[in-house]
C-alpha cells in the first residue's frame, strides 16, 4: 500500500501565474500613464507676463503732474508676437530666434507699456488715446526686447525704447525731447525662465529711467 501510494503519479501544482501577469500589467500600465504625463509636461507651452507691478506703483498716491497721453509702442514685425525670444551674439547675432515651448501672456509691447502706465501714474494721471485729453503726448518705438547670448552659458536681457515726448496745443503738438533708453540686464539662467526673469527686471529699471527723464525740468 505504502508502495502503491509512492508510485501514484502526484498532481502538479500550476504556478500562480495569473496574479504575476496581473501585478505586471498594472506596473506596464503605471509607467505608460508616467511616461504620458511627462510628455505632456515637457511638451506644454508655459506663458509668463512681468508679475506684479513693484511696491511703489502698487501704492502710487494722488496725482500731481500734468495728465499724460500714453501710445502703443510702435514695433517691428519681429516683435509684434508673444514669442520669448534670444540671440546667439557669438554666433549669429543678427537671427531673432523663438524658444519653442514659451510665451509672453499678450506682446512685449503690451506688457513694457502696461509697466511704464503703473510707474508713470506715481504721479500723474496717465490715459490711452481717446480716453481722455492730455497735454503731453509720449510716443514709443519698442526697437530691441530679446536675451542676449554672449557665450552659449552667460545672456542678458536687452530692450531698448526710443521716447519721444510732445506738447498738444491748438495747431497741434510740439515736439519737446527724444531719447533712446538702453537697459541690460544679466539673466539668472541660460534658457527661457532666464530670459523672463532678466526682461522684466530691465523693462523695471526702464520705466523707472523714464520716469526720471520726464521728471526734469
Amino acid at each position: 500500500m505504502l508502495l502503491d501510494w509512492y508510485q501514484k503519479p502526484m498532481k502538479k501544482v500550476a504556478p500562480q501565474t495569473h496574479s504575476v501577469k496581473s501585478i505586471s500589467l498594472v506596473l506596464v500600465l503605471m509607467m505608460a500613464l508616467v511616461g504620458c504625463s511627462t510628455s505632456r509636461s515637457e511638451g506644454e507651452i508655459r506663458v509668463y507676463d512681468f508679475g506684479p507691478a513693484p511696491l511703489q506703483a502698487a501704492l502710487a498716491g494722488p496725482a500731481s503732474l500734468a495728465t499724460l497721453v500714453l501710445f502703443e509702442p510702435q514695433v517691428s514685425s519681429a516683435l509684434d508676437g508673444n514669442a520669448v525670444l534670444y540671440r546667439l551674439a557669438y554666433a549669429d547675432a543678427q537671427q531673432l530666434k523663438p524658444y519653442a515651448q514659451a510665451r509672453w501672456s499678450m506682446p512685449p509691447a503690451q506688457l513694457i507699456s502696461q509697466r511704464l502706465r503703473q510707474q508713470l501714474g506715481l504721479q500723474r494721471v496717465v490715459v490711452a488715446p481717446g480716453e481722455g485729453v492730455g497735454q503731453f503726448n509720449l510716443r514709443l518705438v519698442l526697437e530691441e526686447f530679446s536675451q542676449v547670448f554672449d557665450t552659449p552659458a552667460a545672456s542678458h536681457g536687452l530692450v531698448r525704447l526710443r521716447v519721444t515726448l510732445s506738447q498738444r496745443n491748438a495747431g497741434g503738438e510740439i515736439l519737446l525731447a527724444q531719447r533712446s533708453f538702453v537697459v541690460q540686464q544679466p539673466a539668472p539662467t541660460p534658457d527661457a525662465p532666464g530670459a523672463v526673469r532678466a526682461l522684466t527686471v530691465a523693462s523695471d529699471q526702464l520705466a523707472v529711467q523714464i520716469e526720471a527723464w520726464l521728471a526734469r525740468p
